[in-house]
């Protein structure tokens, strides 16, 4: 009979004439038979079963196992044997899940007795050899069948930990077979049932749980070339949640775990989050980023972050993983405070994931983007300052919900490495280069943002910058030689960024709090003051060493001349009151190196863009700093120039409460928010002809009597003339003196310099001393400009104390900034001036928020012909952020404040056209504009530079082999998908917060100016 059926099945009749003879043998066989035809047809039935070539055969064996299982369970069990099973189980190799299938069908039809326990007592032994030689997934499956159906079979005493641990090691090597869905919907299948099989021991053995976890982080952390299979992500579902503080606490303080395995082993479980089936594995990724954090070791954790932020960001594409991608990304992202670098890596991937987030259409999306909106507005508030990166994902998000600003901090304080930021300063440098631009960064100190901005804004005032690089050695100018040594580095270091810690020290202006954020302005202002009076000092020691060495005294003592401040930065301010009872004229001419200026009251009924503040009606408005050092060096008697307070009338409107923003230093009281001068009103009372402290809100555009018509006639054309000239050019001329806002709810540079330049009345409290009537009189106060300075330097006064609330305030109005500013001068005239720096405050405080610089080349050369009144033709503009600097444009500029409200343009660097001024041709002096080559430096500078320069390609090699060789004992990363790799930089991206690690400085500090 067997030999009749092995026949019909090897043979080529059709399916049907094969199955209607199997089934009249199968009907035979289940009336009795002999006992050698029983076992023949057991054993065609296991061949058939194990080895058979198609569908048809292994379903006959299946089924004469069947039949001569439950007809003759006499004879079945002496064929089932220990001896049988075992020649099944050791073939080539191995056991296949065909043999382990054929093993658990025959324990099924097997009778108890003693071949069964025989049979049982073998296959425990059997099926730790089998997972000891690593089956494939399908056999492994099968094992973990074979076990879940017949308990009996599972190893007992010290073999079953072996045992557990050996599946572990299987999953590890697990490999999908198969491509496509079917196959990968299989491999997941055969990952859960093994490790199904491994919890189901777990509830049998809880104390084997420990030892399989210590087994699974030597697979995880091993330096195999091949990496783990993402199969054992499988297991961490079925893992307690309630030891997950207790592993985590004794594997991060385990000293004998080295750091290079703690990072693979994190690593490759971070790459678990594409796993479609796991729980709980985001809160296993997340402990031990929390324990790491506990231990310090911030340099697995920021090496990890900086690595796969990337792809868990790229697993938010796919629903059935997006939860857990999620929460790791969170956790990462509001983790690594003490850096822009890991959030800057995902900016380009934004936009598009939005785009595919908002295309899906789903619940799952929509929440998704909900919450990256907000991690979006939660890292923007973090590491402000970066509006050309930020742009794009602001427009991308911008139809989403935005987080008020105390979701946010709860956001950023919940997992945040606070208390150990100092020693994030520095550690693990990473390699970086010069930025593409060709120009260098300076290091944040620690909220050293506002001296970064200032010097590189004087750096890129060519002129300024050839003056200081000319400087010759024993100079008896201390600071402008660390000055010229800060310069020389910014133009011919290779060095991607350096650390201005020296001249830091030399120019620290006395009155502010170390590691404090500060106003720039004022810093700008103390800055200039020293270098103007150090030179002074300077040329009369050098002048007194002269004539003690000459024979012969000189004939006349020389005239003093000017200094560098003066030559750039110096211009000259009329001011000239006229009293309205005896119209006597007072005059006086000062000297000064910036304008500052205060922000006109708005009209009353002026509807205003959401998001600009001023000051309630009782409060005081951006207040005018004292005049500078250098406005008292040529003035005579006279009276100074008044503060003009920003007052609003009637209803005040919205205001922005600034108390409990970000950190903000004790800091020093800057000199715009003062609200008293205490000095100009003693001399008022003592008669020194000094005016009061406020200016009243009416113009006084009121004309002299004794004017004839015809003047009056000629000053009309020329206002009509002037305005149609700024609407093309943003120009100023004579007679131009409006204090309106140039356009309703807006603002421009020319409405607040055509403020400042208004005619005012001194009235009832501010009534000025007269000295020919010898009293306090009624009188009128005009400003005007005598000369203008090379570098013309605007102050927006933004910052103001409000005496009601006692609370700081910033004014958020934009402000429009023109490329081409024409300034009224004395007599009719006016020069045109060409900008070239904007120094912007990210924030709501002078005390705290973020500094940062847009600069182009300040050297202007001669206008063409016929084009005084066009702006200068573009050039380059970059922005200088700390140690980042990257290319930029006017636009990013003018835009800065629409996109972000709390970004705005405080300190303006108008350079002059050449050839307008007085000496200011290009043949004034050596240092003229159009000589675009820098000057040669001095021997030693030159020197030292070159020096540095080796040392630092020394240094970036000797971290790049020390890198490369740490990096090679990792295993290499897997690909990420498609567009997730494209065109990445990975040296770009140097942070450039207000904070201590602001710089990635910890390789640059070994060069300090």
């Amino acid at each position: 009979m067997d030999k009749i059926l092995e026949a019909v099945v090897m043979s080529s009749y059709p399916a049907s004439v094969k199955q209607g003879l199997v089934r009249r043998v199968l009907e035979a066989a289940r009336q009795p038979l002999e006992r050698e035809q029983c076992l023949a047809l057991l054993a065609l039935g296991a061949r058939l079963y194990v080895g058979g070539a198609d569908e048809l055969q292994r379903r006959v064996g299946c089924q004469l196992l069947h039949v001569a299982g439950r007809h003759h369970p006499d004879v079945f069990a002496e064929f089932f044997s220990a001896r049988r099973v075992l020649r099944l189980l050791q073939g080539a190799g191995p056991p296949g899940p065909r043999a382990l299938a054929c093993v658990q069908l025959g324990l099924q039809l097997l009778p108890e007795g003693p071949a069964a326990d025989d049979v049982f007592a073998l296959l425990r032994r059997e099926v730790l050899r089998a997972v000891c030689e690593r089956p494939g997934p399908a056999a492994c499956a099968q094992v973990a069948r074979l076990l879940a159906r017949h308990p009996r079979c599972v190893p007992d005493g010290p073999h079953r930990l072996l045992f557990c641990q050996q599946l572990v090691r299987c999953l590890g090597r697990f490999r999908c077979p198969a491509e496509g869905e079917e196959g990968a919907v299989e491999f997941l299948e055969q990952a859960q049932q093994v490790s199904g099989l491994l919890a189901q021991l777990w509830r049998a053995q809880p104390a084997a749980i420990l030892p399989c976890l210590k087994e699974l982080f030597a697979v995880i952390s091993g330096t195999e070339e091949e990496p783990p299979s993402s199969a054992l992500a499988s297991m961490v579902q079925h893992l307690p949640l309630e030891l997950m503080d207790g592993v985590v606490r004794n594997l991060s303080n385990d000293d004998s775990v080295m750091d290079s395995q703690m990072l693979t082993a994190i690593s490759r479980m971070i790459d678990w989050v594409s796993w479609p089936l796991g729980k709980n594995i985001d809160k296993w990724i997340i402990a031990l980023l929390k324990g790491l954090a506990a231990v310090k070791k911030f340099s697995i954790l920021i090496e990890v972050s900086l690595a796969k932020i990337e792809k868990v960001f790229s697993k938010l594409l796919y629903p059935i993983v997006r939860g857990a991608a999620l929460s790791v990304l969170k956790y990462m992202l509001l983790t690594f405070q003490h850096s822009h670098e890991a959030f800057h890596l995902l900016l380009p991937h934004i936009p598009p994931m939005v785009a595919s987030l908002l295309k899906e259409d789903s619940n799952s999306g929509s929440s998704c983007l909900e919450q990256l909106a907000e991690l979006v507005h939660c890292m923007v508030f973090r590491f402000p300052g970066f509006p050309d990166l930020y742009e794009p994902v602001m427009e991308a998000i911008k139809d989403l919900h935005v987080p008020n600003e105390d979701r946010i901090k709860q956001l950023l304080g919940q997992n945040a490495w606070t208390s150990q930021k100092s020693e994030l300063a520095g550690f693990y440098p990473r390699l970086m280069a010069k930025s593409d631009t060709g120009k260098i960064g300076l290091i944040n100190l620690g909220n050293t943002c506002y001296v970064n901005s200032i010097l590189q804004a004087l750096f890129m005032a060519s002129d300024f910058r050839h003056c200081v690089l000319r400087l010759t050695e024993n100079n008896s100018q201390p600071l402008m030689t660390k000055l010229q040594w800060l310069f020389a580095f910014l133009e011919h270091s290779q060095r991607p960024a350096i650390s201005p810690e020296n001249f830091l020290s030399a120019s620290w202006t006395p009155w502010f709090s170390p590691g404090t954020q500060q106003d720039c302005s004022e810093y700008l202002k103390y800055l200039l003051d020293r270098l103007h009076e150090e030179e002074k000092t300077g040329t009369r020691i050098c002048q007194k060493l002269k004539q003690s060495s000459s024979p012969s005294p000189p004939e006349e003592p020389p005239g003093p001349s000017s200094t560098s401040v003066e030559r750039m930065f110096g211009g000259k301010i009329v001011t000239r009151i006229r009293c309205l009872r005896c119209l006597n004229v007072s005059s006086r001419e000062e000297a000064f190196t910036d304008l500052s200026l205060a922000f006109p009251p708005p009209e009353p009924c002026r509807s205003r863009r959401l998001g600009s503040v001023m000051l309630p009606a009782e409060g005081i408005g951006a207040l005018e700093p004292p005049p500078p050092s250098l406005a008292q060096v040529h003035s005579r008697p006279g009276p100074q120039r008044q503060r003009k307070h920003c007052i609003t009338g009637d209803v005040p409107p919205p205001v922005l409460d600034i108390e409990g923003l970000g950190p903000q230093g004790p800091g020093l009281q800057s000199s715009q928010e003062e609200t008293v001068d205490k000095e100009e009103e003693a001399k008022e009372e003592r008669g020194e002809g000094e005016v009061g402290q406020e200016k009243g809100e009416e113009r006084t555009g009121e004309l002299e009597k004794e004017k004839e018509v015809e003047e009056e006639k000629v000053e009309k054309e020329e206002e009509e003339k002037e305005k149609k000239e700024e609407k093309e050019d943003g120009s100023l001329g004579p007679g131009a003196l409006r204090a309106a806002p140039s356009a309703e709810g807006s603002r421009s540079v020319l409405d607040l310099v055509n403020y400042f330049l208004s005619p005012e009345r001194l009235t009832a409290e501010n009534r000025y001393h007269c000295e020919p009537c010898a009293s306090l009189q009624d009188a009128e106060k005009a400003v005007e400009l005598s000369q203008g300075p090379r570098y013309l330097i605007l102050t927006l006064l933004r910052f103001s104390f409000d005496l009601r609330t006692m609370r700081r305030r910033k004014i958020l109005d934009d402000v429009a900034v023109p490329l081409l500013l024409r300034l009224p001068l004395a007599g009719g005239r006016a020069q045109a001036y060409d900008l070239c720096s904007v120094v912007v405050h990210s924030g709501v405080s002078s005390e705290s928020g973020h500094y940062y610089c847009y600069a182009r080349e300040g050297a202007a050369r001669p206008a063409p012909l016929g084009a005084a009144d066009r702006p200068e033709p573009e050039h380059q503009w970059y922005l200088f952020n700390d140690t980042r600097v990257s290319f930029s444009s006017f636009e990013s500029v003018s835009n800065i404040t629409s996109f972000f409200p709390k970004d705005t343009a405080y300190v303006l660097f108008y350079r002059q056209r050449p050839g307008e001024g007085p000496g200011e041709g290009p043949e004034a002096e050596p240092g003229s504009p159009r000589v675009r080559t820098e000057p040669a430096l001095h021997k030693d500078l030159m020197e030292a530079i070159s020096k540095d320069n080796i040392l630092f390609l020394q240094e970036q090699e000797k971290e790049a082999r020390s890198r490369a060789a740490y990096i090679s004992t990792l295993p290499a990363s897997p690909h990420w998908g498609r567009g997730f790799d494209e065109d990445k930089d990975e040296d770009e991206g140097p942070p450039g917060g207000c904070n201590p690690a602001g710089g990635n400085g910890g390789d640059f500090h070994r060069l300090v100016f």
